[in-house]
């Protein structure tokens, strides 16, 4: 093979040089039409995110393919490379045996969409956050710390998750009290539903038929005669998870401080301590 000559070593750059800015301005005009558009258009951001992650990998691809067939020393190589490709692809082939399983699990993510960009997910670990982007390697998760997680497409296929937005972003949540046993059940429930039912974050999730029956819009169950308490759960729709959880915050703390001014208890397990004064063993 020839030697390169500096004819060919500033092509090689002009190629190159092309291929960053062609990438960076694409990745900018996908990225606006993302944030713009997409809603507009009502059109899934995923797909736009997937394809914004891989245009640079399409774009270097063929900037090494075009040199590779324009400098004639190159193509001179690359054929001879060709040749024993066989051997070398089961090289390059167990060496990037990850990089491949994660770019077919991100293309299976783009198809079936167990899960889109802003889509609030959490993990058999308990990990739970929001989806912010979906590379060619792997998912960017933006944790309630304002921290990313990243995951690489191969593991996040394999993983049991709980999507919070798949199909329907309104949540029921469980709410959960414990009162005394000598306290009156029926003033307990009386105060949670009041309390839930003013919260801004609930929504009443009844149907017509069951608004004309006078089915309560807060559902509340007694669940458990406990060792300490007789435990309650309300069952109360919010918009969505955020909300959800907000709603849940405040209900608490509201609940209890009208528990407090109507004499409720909120019993708590204690236990008695007995203290043995110091004996002196005679001799």
């Amino acid at each position: 093979m020839e030697w390169l000559n500096w004819e060919h070593a500033i092509v090689i750059a002009a190629i190159i040089t092309t291929a960053f800015i062609l990438s960076f301005i694409l990745r900018k005009l996908i990225s606006v039409f993302i944030v713009k558009y997409s809603k507009r258009l009502k059109a899934d951001p995923t797909n736009f995110s997937f394809l914004k992650n891989s245009i640079s990998f399409i774009i270097f691809t063929a900037a090494i393919i075009f040199i590779f067939y324009y400098i004639p020393p190159l193509r001179s190589f690359g054929k001879a490379l060709f040749a024993g490709f066989g051997i070398f692809a089961a090289f390059i082939g167990l060496a990037l045996q990850k990089t491949f399983s994660n770019l077919i699990s991100g293309l299976f993510i783009l198809m079936f969409k167990p899960f889109r960009i802003d889509d609030t997910l959490k993990f058999s670990d308990n990990k739970m956050g929001v989806v912010e982007e979906i590379t060619l390697r792997h998912t960017i998760i933006r944790d309630y710390e304002n921290r990313r997680i990243i995951i690489p497409n191969s593991v996040i296929s394999e993983e049991v998750i709980i999507n919070s937005n798949i199909s329907d972003k309104k949540i029921n949540k469980h709410i959960e009290f414990g009162i005394a046993y000598d306290a009156n059940i029926d003033k307990a429930i009386s105060i949670i539903r009041t309390e839930i039912e003013k919260h801004p974050n609930f929504i009443d999730n009844r149907k017509a038929s069951e608004k004309k029956n006078n089915i309560p819009a807060v559902i509340i169950r007694v669940t458990e005669l406990g060792d300490f308490a007789v435990k309650l759960r309300a069952y109360a729709w919010a918009r969505g998870n955020d909300s959800a959880f907000e709603m849940k915050c405040d209900v608490l703390k509201s609940v209890k401080e009208c528990f407090d001014r109507e004499s409720i208890e909120i019993p708590f397990p204690y236990h008695t301590i007995v203290y043995k004064k110091d004996i002196q063993v005679k001799k």
